[in-house]
Protein backbone atom coordinates (compact mmCIF):
# COMPACT_ATOMS: atom_id res chain seq x y z
CA UNK A 1 0.00 0.00 0.00
CA UNK A 2 1.17 3.43 -1.07
CA UNK A 3 2.23 5.98 1.35
CA UNK A 4 -0.11 9.26 1.13
CA UNK A 5 2.53 11.55 1.97
CA UNK A 6 5.62 9.85 -0.57
CA UNK A 7 3.29 10.40 -3.38
CA UNK A 8 2.25 14.00 -2.42
CA UNK A 9 5.78 14.76 -2.77
CA UNK A 10 6.87 13.10 -5.61
CA UNK A 11 3.63 14.78 -7.59
CA UNK A 12 5.51 18.33 -6.06
CA UNK A 13 8.88 16.81 -8.17
CA UNK A 14 6.76 16.56 -10.98
CA UNK A 15 5.57 19.77 -11.26
CA UNK A 16 8.62 21.74 -10.09
CA UNK A 17 10.73 19.76 -13.16
CA UNK A 18 8.30 20.86 -15.25
CA UNK A 19 8.13 24.51 -14.37
CA UNK A 20 11.96 24.22 -14.10
CA UNK A 21 11.60 22.51 -17.56
CA UNK A 22 10.07 25.98 -19.16
CA UNK A 23 6.15 24.49 -19.13
CA UNK A 24 3.90 27.53 -18.37
CA UNK A 25 0.34 27.11 -17.29
CA UNK A 26 -2.06 29.02 -19.01
CA UNK A 27 -4.04 29.92 -15.99
CA UNK A 28 -2.67 29.54 -12.34
CA UNK A 29 -4.88 29.42 -9.39
CA UNK A 30 -4.22 32.08 -6.80
CA UNK A 31 -6.74 32.59 -3.84
CA UNK A 32 -9.48 31.35 -5.59
CA UNK A 33 -8.73 33.64 -8.28
CA UNK A 34 -7.72 32.65 -12.16
CA UNK A 35 -5.02 34.68 -13.74
CA UNK A 36 -4.60 34.33 -17.14
CA UNK A 37 -1.30 33.95 -18.38
CA UNK A 38 -0.22 36.85 -20.70
CA UNK A 39 0.83 35.24 -24.58
CA UNK A 40 3.89 36.87 -26.58
CA UNK A 41 0.68 37.61 -29.23
CA UNK A 42 -1.27 39.85 -26.46
CA UNK A 43 2.14 41.29 -25.27
CA UNK A 44 3.05 43.06 -28.84
CA UNK A 45 3.47 47.03 -27.84
CA UNK A 46 1.79 49.54 -30.08
CA UNK A 47 5.23 50.46 -31.74
CA UNK A 48 5.58 47.22 -33.33
CA UNK A 49 1.91 46.56 -34.59
CA UNK A 50 2.39 50.40 -35.76
CA UNK A 51 5.78 48.83 -37.72
CA UNK A 52 4.20 45.92 -39.34
CA UNK A 53 1.05 47.90 -40.27
CA UNK A 54 3.68 50.43 -41.90
CA UNK A 55 5.33 47.73 -43.92
CA UNK A 56 2.48 46.65 -45.97
CA UNK A 57 1.78 50.44 -47.12
CA UNK A 58 3.23 50.97 -50.84
CA UNK A 59 2.38 54.62 -50.08
CA UNK A 60 5.03 54.71 -47.03
CA UNK A 61 8.16 53.27 -48.82
CA UNK A 62 7.45 55.79 -51.73
CA UNK A 63 7.27 58.17 -49.69
CA UNK A 64 10.30 56.99 -47.56
CA UNK A 65 12.24 56.62 -50.64
CA UNK A 66 11.61 59.91 -52.21
CA UNK A 67 12.31 61.76 -48.56
CA UNK A 68 16.02 60.00 -48.58
CA UNK A 69 16.50 60.81 -51.62
CA UNK A 70 15.53 64.63 -51.08
CA UNK A 71 17.69 64.62 -48.07
CA UNK A 72 20.87 63.18 -49.05
CA UNK A 73 20.45 66.43 -52.11
CA UNK A 74 20.33 68.84 -49.49
CA UNK A 75 23.05 66.96 -47.40
CA UNK A 76 25.78 65.82 -50.15
CA UNK A 77 24.73 67.82 -53.29
CA UNK A 78 27.92 67.18 -54.85
CA UNK A 79 26.60 63.57 -55.44
CA UNK A 80 23.88 64.64 -57.36
CA UNK A 81 25.77 66.78 -59.96
CA UNK A 82 29.38 65.12 -59.86
CA UNK A 83 28.23 63.82 -63.45
CA UNK A 84 26.56 67.25 -64.42
CA UNK A 85 28.15 68.81 -67.25
CA UNK A 86 27.98 72.00 -65.46
CA UNK A 87 27.87 70.87 -62.10
CA UNK A 88 28.73 74.71 -60.46
CA UNK A 89 25.46 76.33 -59.55
CA UNK A 90 27.22 79.44 -59.07
CA UNK A 91 28.55 79.25 -62.81
CA UNK A 92 27.02 82.04 -64.89
CA UNK A 93 26.97 81.86 -68.63
CA UNK A 94 24.87 84.97 -70.25
CA UNK A 95 25.21 83.94 -73.99
CA UNK A 96 23.49 80.42 -72.66
CA UNK A 97 20.66 82.42 -70.93
CA UNK A 98 17.07 80.33 -71.52
CA UNK A 99 18.69 78.12 -73.53
CA UNK A 100 16.34 74.83 -73.30
CA UNK A 101 17.09 71.46 -71.76
CA UNK A 102 19.93 69.25 -74.22
CA UNK A 103 22.93 66.97 -73.27
CA UNK A 104 24.87 70.13 -72.65
CA UNK A 105 22.50 70.63 -69.63
CA UNK A 106 19.95 68.64 -68.56
CA UNK A 107 17.26 70.97 -67.51
CA UNK A 108 18.30 73.76 -69.60
CA UNK A 109 19.53 77.45 -68.45
CA UNK A 110 17.77 79.97 -66.57
CA UNK A 111 17.34 83.74 -67.04
CA UNK A 112 20.81 84.46 -66.03
CA UNK A 113 22.79 81.49 -67.53
CA UNK A 114 22.98 79.29 -64.64
CA UNK A 115 22.21 75.76 -65.02
CA UNK A 116 19.09 74.92 -63.95
CA UNK A 117 19.59 71.15 -63.05
CA UNK A 118 22.73 72.02 -60.79
CA UNK A 119 20.10 75.18 -58.65
CA UNK A 120 18.23 72.50 -58.70
CA UNK A 121 19.82 69.81 -56.82
CA UNK A 122 21.43 72.53 -54.59
CA UNK A 123 17.91 74.26 -53.78
CA UNK A 124 17.62 71.09 -51.85
CA UNK A 125 19.40 72.46 -48.84
CA UNK A 126 17.46 75.75 -47.94
CA UNK A 127 14.40 74.53 -48.21
CA UNK A 128 14.32 71.26 -46.32
CA UNK A 129 16.68 73.02 -44.13
CA UNK A 130 13.71 75.58 -43.26
CA UNK A 131 11.32 72.94 -42.81
CA UNK A 132 13.21 70.41 -40.62
CA UNK A 133 14.54 73.45 -38.44
CA UNK A 134 11.09 74.67 -38.53
CA UNK A 135 9.52 71.44 -37.30
CA UNK A 136 11.86 70.19 -34.82
CA UNK A 137 11.28 74.05 -33.06
CA UNK A 138 7.95 73.67 -33.12
CA UNK A 139 8.02 70.31 -31.28
CA UNK A 140 10.46 71.56 -28.79
CA UNK A 141 8.00 74.97 -27.82
CA UNK A 142 5.02 73.67 -28.62
CA UNK A 143 5.71 70.19 -27.17
CA UNK A 144 7.12 71.53 -23.95
CA UNK A 145 4.44 73.82 -23.48
CA UNK A 146 1.60 71.38 -24.48
CA UNK A 147 3.28 68.93 -21.86
CA UNK A 148 2.71 71.40 -18.87
CA UNK A 149 -0.46 72.59 -19.52
CA UNK A 150 -1.94 69.52 -19.83
CA UNK A 151 -0.18 67.67 -17.11
CA UNK A 152 -0.22 70.73 -14.69
CA UNK A 153 -3.72 72.28 -15.92
CA UNK A 154 -5.35 75.30 -13.89
CA UNK A 155 -3.87 78.72 -13.83
CA UNK A 156 -1.30 77.63 -15.45
CA UNK A 157 -2.99 75.66 -18.57
CA UNK A 158 -5.34 78.83 -19.13
CA UNK A 159 -2.78 80.87 -19.52
CA UNK A 160 -0.36 78.57 -21.76
CA UNK A 161 -3.79 78.25 -23.56
CA UNK A 162 -4.55 81.26 -23.98
CA UNK A 163 -1.36 83.16 -25.26
CA UNK A 164 -1.34 80.01 -27.79
CA UNK A 165 -4.70 81.31 -29.32
CA UNK A 166 -3.09 84.48 -29.93
CA UNK A 167 -0.33 82.94 -31.84
CA UNK A 168 -2.73 80.48 -33.26
CA UNK A 169 -5.22 83.44 -35.12
CA UNK A 170 -2.62 84.20 -36.91
CA UNK A 171 -2.59 82.62 -40.89
CA UNK A 172 0.99 81.16 -41.65
CA UNK A 173 0.98 82.52 -44.66
CA UNK A 174 -0.08 85.91 -43.53
CA UNK A 175 1.98 86.30 -40.50
CA UNK A 176 5.57 85.37 -42.55
CA UNK A 177 4.88 88.47 -44.77
CA UNK A 178 4.01 90.79 -42.23
CA UNK A 179 7.14 89.39 -40.11
CA UNK A 180 9.63 89.20 -43.53
CA UNK A 181 8.70 92.71 -44.52
CA UNK A 182 8.98 94.12 -41.29
CA UNK A 183 12.38 92.76 -40.70
CA UNK A 184 13.61 91.99 -44.26
CA UNK A 185 17.21 90.67 -45.17
CA UNK A 186 19.53 92.81 -47.09
CA UNK A 187 21.67 91.52 -50.12
CA UNK A 188 24.85 89.86 -48.35
CA UNK A 189 23.27 89.04 -44.85
CA UNK A 190 24.94 85.60 -44.01
CA UNK A 191 23.25 82.41 -45.19
CA UNK A 192 22.17 81.18 -42.18
CA UNK A 193 20.74 84.42 -40.71
CA UNK A 194 18.77 84.79 -43.81
CA UNK A 195 17.25 80.63 -42.94
CA UNK A 196 17.03 81.81 -39.11
CA UNK A 197 14.75 84.44 -39.73
CA UNK A 198 12.45 82.44 -41.95
CA UNK A 199 12.58 79.56 -39.48
CA UNK A 200 11.91 81.81 -36.53
CA UNK A 201 8.54 83.50 -37.76
CA UNK A 202 7.45 80.01 -39.58
CA UNK A 203 8.06 78.46 -35.58
CA UNK A 204 6.33 81.41 -33.75
CA UNK A 205 3.43 80.93 -35.79
CA UNK A 206 3.27 77.07 -35.76
CA UNK A 207 4.19 75.83 -32.61
CA UNK A 208 0.22 76.25 -31.03
CA UNK A 209 -0.81 73.56 -33.38
CA UNK A 210 1.34 70.84 -32.16
CA UNK A 211 0.57 72.15 -28.45
CA UNK A 212 -2.68 71.88 -28.66
CA UNK A 213 -2.29 67.97 -29.92
CA UNK A 214 0.26 67.80 -27.19
CA UNK A 215 -2.33 69.07 -24.64
CA UNK A 216 -4.94 67.13 -25.66
CA UNK A 217 -2.78 63.34 -25.63
CA UNK A 218 -1.66 64.12 -22.29
CA UNK A 219 -4.80 64.68 -21.05
CA UNK A 220 -6.01 61.61 -21.91
CA UNK A 221 -2.84 59.83 -20.30
CA UNK A 222 -2.73 61.27 -17.37
CA UNK A 223 -5.92 59.30 -16.13
CA UNK A 224 -5.04 56.06 -16.91
CA UNK A 225 -4.07 53.50 -13.99
CA UNK A 226 -0.28 53.31 -14.54
CA UNK A 227 -0.08 56.84 -14.27
CA UNK A 228 -2.11 56.98 -11.00
CA UNK A 229 -0.31 53.67 -9.84
CA UNK A 230 2.90 55.85 -10.08
CA UNK A 231 1.36 59.01 -8.90
CA UNK A 232 0.32 56.17 -5.47
CA UNK A 233 4.12 55.09 -5.54
CA UNK A 234 5.74 58.27 -5.01
CA UNK A 235 6.84 59.18 -7.87
CA UNK A 236 7.84 62.65 -8.68
CA UNK A 237 6.31 65.02 -11.25
CA UNK A 238 9.16 64.84 -13.58
CA UNK A 239 9.65 61.28 -13.30
CA UNK A 240 5.58 60.50 -14.26
CA UNK A 241 6.31 62.88 -17.24
CA UNK A 242 9.55 61.64 -18.69
CA UNK A 243 8.85 57.37 -17.80
CA UNK A 244 4.76 57.44 -18.23
CA UNK A 245 2.74 60.39 -20.01
CA UNK A 246 5.67 61.86 -22.90
CA UNK A 247 6.26 58.44 -24.15
CA UNK A 248 2.64 57.81 -24.18
CA UNK A 249 1.76 61.20 -25.90
CA UNK A 250 4.40 61.82 -27.92
CA UNK A 251 2.82 59.58 -31.13
CA UNK A 252 0.68 61.87 -32.36
CA UNK A 253 2.86 65.05 -32.56
CA UNK A 254 5.38 63.13 -34.25
CA UNK A 255 2.41 62.04 -36.80
CA UNK A 256 1.36 66.04 -36.90
CA UNK A 257 4.81 67.44 -37.11
CA UNK A 258 5.97 64.93 -40.03
CA UNK A 259 2.47 66.36 -42.41
CA UNK A 260 3.52 70.16 -40.97
CA UNK A 261 7.22 69.66 -42.53
CA UNK A 262 5.92 69.42 -46.31
CA UNK A 263 3.89 72.58 -45.50
CA UNK A 264 6.85 74.73 -43.61
CA UNK A 265 8.55 73.91 -46.78
CA UNK A 266 5.53 75.07 -49.17
CA UNK A 267 5.21 77.99 -47.11
CA UNK A 268 8.95 78.58 -47.39
CA UNK A 269 8.83 78.27 -51.36
CA UNK A 270 5.93 81.27 -50.92
CA UNK A 271 7.87 83.48 -49.55
CA UNK A 272 10.69 83.31 -51.05
CA UNK A 273 8.39 83.79 -54.35
CA UNK A 274 7.45 86.62 -53.32
CA UNK A 275 10.50 88.10 -52.90
CA UNK A 276 10.45 88.04 -48.94
CA UNK A 277 11.61 85.10 -48.42
CA UNK A 278 15.03 83.68 -48.91
CA UNK A 279 17.52 86.23 -50.53
CA UNK A 280 20.21 85.79 -53.61
CA UNK A 281 22.90 84.60 -53.51
CA UNK A 282 20.68 81.74 -51.47
CA UNK A 283 20.17 78.97 -53.75
CA UNK A 284 16.35 77.63 -53.15
CA UNK A 285 13.70 76.55 -54.72
CA UNK A 286 11.29 78.83 -54.14
CA UNK A 287 14.00 81.80 -55.55
CA UNK A 288 14.05 79.74 -58.62
CA UNK A 289 10.50 79.73 -59.02
CA UNK A 290 10.36 83.36 -58.19
CA UNK A 291 12.69 84.10 -60.53
CA UNK A 292 11.50 81.80 -63.93
CA UNK A 293 7.96 84.07 -63.00
CA UNK A 294 9.26 86.95 -64.69
CA UNK A 295 7.42 88.33 -67.93
CA UNK A 296 7.73 86.63 -70.47
CA UNK A 297 9.91 83.91 -69.17
CA UNK A 298 6.99 81.28 -68.45
CA UNK A 299 6.52 81.74 -72.33
CA UNK A 300 9.91 81.37 -73.22
CA UNK A 301 11.69 79.23 -71.07
CA UNK A 302 9.04 77.34 -69.31
CA UNK A 303 11.72 74.53 -68.33
CA UNK A 304 13.01 77.29 -66.19
CA UNK A 305 9.60 76.80 -63.66
CA UNK A 306 9.08 73.01 -64.37
CA UNK A 307 11.76 71.12 -63.01
CA UNK A 308 11.89 72.97 -59.57
CA UNK A 309 8.13 73.12 -58.72
CA UNK A 310 8.30 69.21 -60.03
CA UNK A 311 10.91 69.25 -57.14
CA UNK A 312 9.27 71.14 -54.64
CA UNK A 313 5.68 69.67 -55.48
CA UNK A 314 7.63 65.77 -55.14
CA UNK A 315 8.90 66.93 -51.70
CA UNK A 316 6.42 68.20 -50.03
CA UNK A 317 4.05 65.52 -50.77
CA UNK A 318 6.28 62.85 -49.54
CA UNK A 319 6.24 64.14 -46.60
CA UNK A 320 2.33 64.87 -46.37
CA UNK A 321 1.95 60.72 -47.73
CA UNK A 322 4.47 60.04 -44.66
CA UNK A 323 2.75 61.64 -41.87
CA UNK A 324 -0.77 59.87 -43.75
CA UNK A 325 0.85 56.88 -43.32
CA UNK A 326 2.01 56.65 -39.80
CA UNK A 327 -1.28 58.56 -38.73
CA UNK A 328 -3.07 55.83 -39.97
CA UNK A 329 -0.96 52.76 -38.85
CA UNK A 330 -0.93 54.36 -34.99
CA UNK A 331 -5.06 55.07 -35.45
CA UNK A 332 -6.12 51.83 -33.93
CA UNK A 333 -9.31 52.17 -35.26
CA UNK A 334 -7.28 52.66 -38.61
CA UNK A 335 -6.48 49.38 -38.46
Amino acid sequence: MSDPNLLRNQQSDLVGDDLRAGTRADAIEITGTTQVAPRDEDARSLGRDAWEDLRRRPGFWISSSLIVIMLMMAIAPTLFTFFSPQPDPTFAQLAKARQPPSTEAWFGYDGQGYDVYSRTIFGARASILVGVLTTVGTILIGGTIGLLAGFYGGWLDSLLSRTGEIFWSIPLLLGGVLFMTTFPSELGTPYMIVVGKVVLVLTLLGWPRIARIMRSAVLQVKPLDYVQAARALGATPFQIITKHVLPNAFTPVIVVATIDLGAYIATEATLSFLGIGLQPPTISWGIAISEASGLGLLRSAPHMLLFPSIFLSITVLAFIMLGDAVRDAFDPKGR
